[in-house]
């Protein structure tokens, strides 16, 4: 088959860049890739051991708070900067996972991190008072915001086109699984001993990556011509014929190698810009839909609505679980955009009946509705996240970007991701404070924003090689 090239891609030959690009030869391509699914879920189950401790950090504090407040004798006030001080250090990560991923490799890169989360959780164990529980805290919080961006990264540049989307969406399934741990084992035992648990996925990911290869992209960007084929020869299975995956990926780095390091101006070029654009709103709006906000005050939500928050928490953890695990089998047929609207148009339903029951119950309207609806809401409104806004945009950011502003640019959606965590989660107590159902509904009007910058913007990107995507959005 000959193969498009990349003027044949821009000019639209490969068709639209909102329908899915398939190969004639694409049940030859699955064949050679199904050869050595062993070596890439390898890979993908060490890499998700940085999602799992993503998902363990942020699920530390809840379990903790009244064995560290007693023991040390922190005020709230003292606790509550403790456990906000992580999104600053995920901030931190952001900042840095970028470019450290394109000069010491995605492999080095969590390597790092894992071991700067060590570092922290071993801080956490000893600590004898706030101001090192604060240090181990900031530390483990570096170590999730750069794992946030190279996990999927790394997991993108490794995987056969049609499984890219499902692997990306372990990661998400990891970070929920982590979280549930977090919360079960808390209940059973100590702070410190919790914090010990914390280091088991960050020393699973330093020795699994021993077994496993950089990424293949990573590789031929950086000059490393042997370790490339080596590696992508291994990822594919010794007996794969990968001459054609080999060429498309050595002609999409000719173009880049003729053109300047990238800085930060350069995210800004009419060529890059749209990228940026599209990266950056999916983040806005998966933060600014308020999840962040409604998940750290869960409890505090049902409590509001007269529903016991046990109720809610557990209906919420087996929901999320299940709904990540339903994504993973269905995006590689499905897609991300029908994927993102339906979660969009999801979270808009659940606003709206989540903001319609604290509206009954401040005007005591039907009082015995209003519990019903708040669970009905959150339920809706967390399940549709999971499905599409949750995960997709980092799959998304994940494939659209060239090699050659990859870095920067995930560091500033990353960067984007987490200064959002950090704004909804602080200011969503205020908010409930001034009107619990205005608050939703003001969430109900960035779910409409997004799908119709779903519609208009975001690409689709199944069944296309990284290559493919990037070219065709040139």
């Amino acid at each position: 088959m000959k193969m498009a090239d990349s003027q044949d891609i821009e000019k639209g030959s490969s068709g639209s860049l909102y329908q899915p690009f398939f190969h004639k030869d694409e049940k030859q391509q699955n064949s050679h890739d199904n050869g050595n699914l062993f070596m890439v879920i390898l890979c993908t189950f060490v890499a998700v051991m940085g999602s799992f401790e993503f998902g363990s950090s942020i699920g530390y504090s809840s379990p903790t708070q009244q064995g560290i407040m007693e023991e040390l004798g922190m005020s709230s006030e003292e606790y509550s900067m403790f456990g906000s001080i992580l999104t600053i250090g995920a901030m931190a990560g952001s900042i840095s996972c970028g470019r450290a991923a394109d000069l010491i490799g995605r492999k080095g890169t969590m390597k790092m991190s894992s071991i700067i989360s060590i570092a922290g959780w071993l801080i956490i164990y000893l600590s004898l008072g706030p101001l090192s529980l604060d240090v181990g805290r900031f530390l483990t919080g570096y170590g999730i915001g750069v794992n946030s961006y190279v996990v999927p990264v790394f997991i993108a540049e490794i995987t056969p086109t049609h499984l890219r989307g499902a692997l990306l969406t372990v990661h998400q399934v990891a970070i929920a699984t982590g979280l549930l741990v977090a919360y079960t084992v808390g209940a059973f035992v100590s702070w410190r001993t919790l914090a010990l648990t914390g280091m088991i996925p960050c020393a699973v990911m330093v020795l699994g990556l021993y077994f496993i290869p950089d990424s293949p992209r990573w590789l031929a960007m950086v000059g490393c011509q042997a370790e490339f084929n080596a590696a992508l020869q291994k990822l594919r299975g010794d007996t794969a014929d990968v001459s054609r995956e080999e060429a498309e990926i050595e002609d999409s780095l000719v173009t880049l190698q003729h053109l300047p390091k990238a800085t930060v101006l350069d995210l800004f070029l009419k060529r890059n810009l749209r990228l940026v654009i599209i990266g950056v709103g999916l983040m806005v709006f998966q933060q600014f839909s308020g999840y962040n906000g409604v998940v750290f005050y869960a409890n505090q939500i049902f409590t509001s609505a007269g529903v016991p928050p046990n109720v809610g928490s557990i209906l919420y953890a087996c929901l999320q679980i299940i709904v990540l695990s339903l994504g993973a089998v269905i995006i590689d047929k499905a897609g991300r955009r029908p994927l993102l609207m339906i979660s969009a148009s999801g979270m808009l339903l659940g606003s709206l009946l989540t903001g319609a029951s604290f509206c009954l119950k401040e005007h005591e309207l039907a009082s015995d509705m209003g519990p019903m609806f708040t669970i009905i809401g959150i339920m809706i409104y967390m399940g549709s996240y999971c499905l599409g806004l949750g995960g997709i945009p980092w799959i998304v950011m994940s494939e659209i970007f060239p090699l050659h502003i990859k870095g920067i640019a995930g560091s500033l959606v990353t960067l984007v991701s987490w200064g959002g965590s950090w704004v909804v989660s602080f200011t969503f107590s205020f908010l409930m404070d001034w009107n619990s159902y205005g608050t939703f509904l003001m969430f109900a009007i960035f779910c409409v924003v997004a799908i119709v910058f779903i519609w208009k913007l975001v690409p689709e990107t199944k069944g296309r090689t990284l290559e493919e995507i990037q070219a065709s959005m040139e």
